[in-house]
C-alpha cells in the first residue's frame, strides 16, 4: 500500500536523524509570503521527497464575523500588500451578489479600469523583479546578481527606469479611480464610491497607451532573453517542471479569457471541458484537503476526489494561474494578446500546456490583454458619466463574488444576518488553489534536478523556480476555520545540529 504523505514526511525525519542527509532552503525567497523547502535524500543522494512548507497562519475568516459586510473591502484587502485590489475587487463583488444588486454599468467599467491597471502593474511586479531574475539573470547566477539589481544591470539602467516609471504611472489610475494604491477603498453594493472626470480622461488615456507599449516591450523582451536561448527553452519544457493535471479559470461567454467575470470553467489534463459553472456553485465542485505538515490547504475538484498528491485524469488536483487560464480559454478577449496566445501554444506543442515555467510566458501574454483593456476602456465615454452606483433595497443573505487575480482564480462568500453583519466568510485564495500543484512541482523539480547528492546553490534556485513560477502569495493563501495551530519546535546547538524535535 502506498504511504501517505504524513508517513512519508516521518520516515524522512527519522532518516535524517540518523544520519542521512537533509537539505533546508530557509526561507524560500522572491515571493509574497513565508515558507521553507525540506528535502531528504537517501543513501545514494538522491531525493526521497522535498516538502514546501508554510509556517505562517492568518485567520480572516474568523476575525470578520460580527462585522458589517460593507467592511470586508477593507479588511480583506489588507491580507496581502501585493494582491490587495483583487480582494477588494472580489469582496465588492460579493456585496453585489449579498444585496442582490447589479452594479452600475458605469460603476463596473471603473472597476474594470482599475482591475487591468492593477493586473498590468502586477504581472510586471512579477516579470521582472520576482521571476524574472531567474531567466535574464540566470538560474545559476550568483545569488547577490537574482534580484532586480541584477536584473537592470543585465538589460541596462533606462530600461530599468523604464520598468520603475511604467509601474508608478500605471498605479496613478488605481490611486486616482481606487482611492489608494494599496489598500483602494471604491468598491460598495452596486458600484463605486466615485466616478472619473471627463478632464481627467486624456492623462489616462495616455497611461494606457503607453502601458501597451510596455507590454509589448515585455513580450519583445521575453523573446530576447527567453526564447531565444534554447537552453531555457529545454528547462521550460523539462520533465521536472511538468504536471499533467486539470485546469480552472473565469472566461466570458465566449469562453475568452476575463479577470473581472465571468463562469468557471475547468478542462481535463487533455484539455476538453471537465465543467463550467458559475461561482455560486463552486462547493459543489471544490473541497479541501489537510496536510499536518503545513498550514496550507489543498483544494481538489470533488467529482474527481483526493488520491494524494498525483497529477492526471484520476486525481482531482488541479492549476489555476496565466497557464491554466490559456488552457481552459479557447483564446484572448482582445486582438494583439490573441496573436500571443497563438504562438504561445504553436510554440510549445498545442493545448493544453502543462510545463509549470510557461506561467512566465504566459503571464506576459495577459499583460497585452490587460494593457490593450485599458486603451478600449479609457476610450470609452460611458466612463466618465455622473451615476455610478445602483443602490441596494435587498435585504441580505449570501453572497459570492469571484475574480482572477493575478494568481489564479479568487473567491470570496459571505454570509450575514437581516442586518448585514457577518455570521460566516469562506475565502478560496488564487494561492491556495495552486497549493496542492505547487507542492508536487517542488518535490518533482527536486527529484529532477538533484542526484548523487550533488547539491549546490544554483541547484537548489532552481528548486525554488518551481513554485516562484506560480507567483504564489502564501499569504493570502494561509487561512484557518476554526483557527487550530499545530507546532513543532525544532532544538540545535550552536552549530546547527539538532538535538531534540517537539511536534504538537
Amino acid at each position: 500500500m502506498e504511504k501517505t504523505a504524513q508517513e512519508v514526511w516521518n520516515q524522512a525525519h527519522k532518516n535524517a536523524n540518523s544520519g542521512r542527509r537533509s537539505v533546508t532552503i530557509d526561507p524560500i525567497t522572491r515571493l509574497e509570503g513565508h515558507g521553507k523547502i525540506e528535502i531528504f535524500m537517501n543513501d545514494k543522494g538522491d531525493v526521497d521527497r522535498a516538502y514546501l512548507q508554510i509556517p505562517e497562519l492568518r485567520g480572516f475568516e474568523v476575525f470578520s464575523k460580527g462585522r458589517p459586510a460593507e467592511d470586508m473591502p477593507q479588511i480583506t484587502s489588507r491580507i496581502c500588500g501585493v494582491c490587495p485590489t483583487a480582494h477588494h475587487m472580489a469582496s465588492a463583488k460579493a456585496l453585489d451578489d449579498l444585496y442582490g444588486v447589479e452594479c452600475h454599468p458605469a460603476g463596473r467599467k471603473i472597476r474594470e479600469l482599475v482591475y487591468n491597471a492593477f493586473m498590468l502593474e502586477d504581472h510586471a511586479i512579477h516579470f521582472y523583479i520576482l521571476g524574472g531574475p531567474d531567466f535574464i539573470v540566470g538560474p545559476s547566477a550568483p545569488k547577490e546578481l537574482r534580484n532586480v539589481l541584477g536584473v537592470i544591470g543585465k538589460v541596462g539602467l533606462d530600461v530599468g527606469k523604464k520598468v520603475i516609471s511604467m509601474r508608478r504611472r500605471i498605479r496613478e489610475i488605481i490611486n486616482y479611480a481606487g482611492g489608494k494604491v494599496i489598500h483602494p477603498v471604491m468598491g460598495l453594493p452596486g458600484g463605486v464610491a466615485k466616478g472619473i472626470s471627463a478632464e481627467q480622461l486624456p492623462a489616462f488615456r495616455e497611461i494606457a497607451k503607453d502601458g501597451l507599449e510596455f507590454a509589448r516591450f515585455t513580450l519583445q523582451v521575453f523573446h530576447d532573453i527567453v526564447l531565444k536561448n534554447p537552453e531555457y527553452v529545454k528547462l521550460i519544457t523539462s520533465d521536472a517542471y511538468t504536471h499533467k493535471t486539470y485546469y480552472m479559470g473565469l472566461v466570458d461567454k465566449d469562453n475568452r479569457v476575463n479577470f473581472y467575470d465571468g463562469d468557471i470553467r475547468v478542462v481535463n489534463p487533455e484539455g476538453k471541458e471537465f465543467a463550467r459553472f458559475p461561482v455560486r456553485d463552486y462547493l459543489q465542485h471544490i473541497a479541501e484537503h489537510v496536510e499536518p505538515w503545513s498550514y496550507i490547504k489543498f483544494p481538489f475538484l470533488k467529482k474527481v476526489g483526493w488520491h494524494g498528491f498525483a497529477e492526471g485524469g484520476s486525481s482531482g488536483v488541479y492549476a489555476v494561474a496565466p497557464m491554466a487560464r490559456l488552457n481552459v480559454a479557447d483564446g484572448m478577449a482582445t486582438p494583439e494578446a490573441q496573436k500571443a496566445y497563438e504562438e504561445y501554444f504553436k510554440v510549445l506543442g498545442g493545448k493544453p500546456v502543462h510545463h509549470t515555467l510557461a506561467n512566465h510566458w504566459a503571464r506576459v501574454v495577459e499583460m497585452l490583454q490587460a494593457a490593450e483593456r485599458l486603451v478600449e476602456l479609457t476610450n470609452d465615454p460611458e466612463l466618465a458619466s455622473k451615476e455610478f452606483r445602483t443602490l441596494p433595497t435587498k435585504t441580505p443573505g449570501l453572497g459570492v463574488g469571484v475574480v482572477e487575480a493575478p494568481r489564479g482564480t479568487l473567491i470570496h462568500q459571505y454570509e450575514t444576518d437581516e442586518r448585514g453583519v457577518l455570521t460566516r466568510a469562506n475565502l478560496i485564495v488564487a494561492t491556495l488553489n495552486n497549493s496542492a500543484r505547487i507542492a508536487m512541482s517542488v518535490d518533482k523539480a527536486a527529484k529532477g534536478l538533484i542526484k548523487g547528492g550533488q547539491v549546490n546553490d544554483g541547484l537548489l534556485n532552481m528548486v525554488e523556480m518551481a513554485f516562484r513560477a506560480y507567483d504564489p502569495c502564501f499569504g493570502c493563501a494561509t487561512h484557518t476555520l476554526p483557527g487550530e495551530m499545530p507546532l513543532q519546535v525544532t532544538l540545535r546547538t550552536m552549530k546547527g545540529e539538532v538535538i531534540k524535535e517537539i511536534w504538537r
